[in-house]
């Protein structure tokens, strides 16, 4: 059982996790737009992803304490250049104008954590609002606009639309973490439910949710896809509304960011019925 939990311990920490929640939003991308599967610019993504989260996650972190690092944080390192090579294995295989696109986006996720303002003293985490924002920015951007882009398919209304409702939804998913996080942020940190308090940042959730809905109804999908989309939103709801300031461990690092992968299973399954 302990090498158990430590496999999965490591399975969170080291981003796999959340790759795979980002990799899970790519393939339902290429499902809704019927693009051919791009397993070289998925796993790009999909390693670029655990770079760049165990980038701003640890990065201060081992600046600080690099001559004490813990055995799990010495692993996940490791894992992490690896990943990175991986990552740059992948990227020697797209084309350069797919590289260009990814260049803003890789560039935010540095300076999200990397301190650029004030003196070298502050990042866009450290901006208020600006974090979820930033985050949800980056996802839509890497699973709509860069998949989209890579497949040369034009710039639709219905493309829009998704990229529009894919900020939305990261952000939903986002607020948990940051309900959460309230006890622990430092007071400069003004996130949503720090400044409007939990009871309407879940009302606000709420609010986005409904405009994500309405969306789906512009997009031109099967009936599998609408059943998939209403059951994946209910449990997003689920997971909002009893979101709190203590939470379990894994409530929003599991299960919140295992939505997206319920969803495109779910997808799968109906599209296969």
């Amino acid at each position: 059982m302990i090498l158990i939990k430590k496999i999965y311990d490591f399975y969170l920490n080291a981003s796999i996790h959340v790759a795979l929640s980002v990799y899970s939003f790519i393939r339902i991308t290429e499902i809704y737009f019927d693009l051919t599967y791009n397993e070289t610019l998925n796993y790009f993504i999909f390693f670029g992803t655990i770079t760049g989260y165990n980038f701003v996650k640890y990065a201060g972190v081992a600046k600080l304490h690099h001559r004490s690092l813990t055995d799990a944080l010495k692993s996940i390192q490791i894992f992490s250049f690896f990943s990175f090579l991986v990552m740059c294995y992948y990227g020697c295989f797209l084309p350069a104008k797919t590289l260009f696109i990814v260049i803003p986006f890789s560039l935010t996720t540095i300076l999200y954590a990397v301190p650029f303002l004030s003196g070298f003293q502050k990042n866009l985490r450290t901006l208020s609002y600006l974090k979820i924002i930033v985050v949800a920015f980056v996802w839509c951007g890497v699973t709509v606009l860069i998949p989209v882009f890579d497949s040369q398919k034009g710039i639709e209304v219905t493309i829009i639309f998704l990229a529009i409702q894919r900020f939305l939804i990261v952000t939903v998913l986002i607020l948990p973490f940051d309900i959460r996080d309230v006890k622990y942020d430092s007071l400069s940190l003004q996130t949503i439910p720090k400044k409007i308090g939990v009871r309407k940042t879940k009302r606000l959730g709420l609010g986005l949710i409904i405009i994500s809905l309405i969306i789906e109804y512009f997009l031109e999908q099967h009936n599998q896809s609408k059943s998939s989309f209403l059951l994946f939103l209910f449990l997003v709801i689920i997971f909002l509304m009893r979101s709190k300031k203590e939470q379990t461990k894994y409530y929003s690092s599991f299960w919140v960011e295992a939505l997206p992968i319920f969803w495109w299973l779910t997808l799968l399954g109906f599209r296969n019925f």
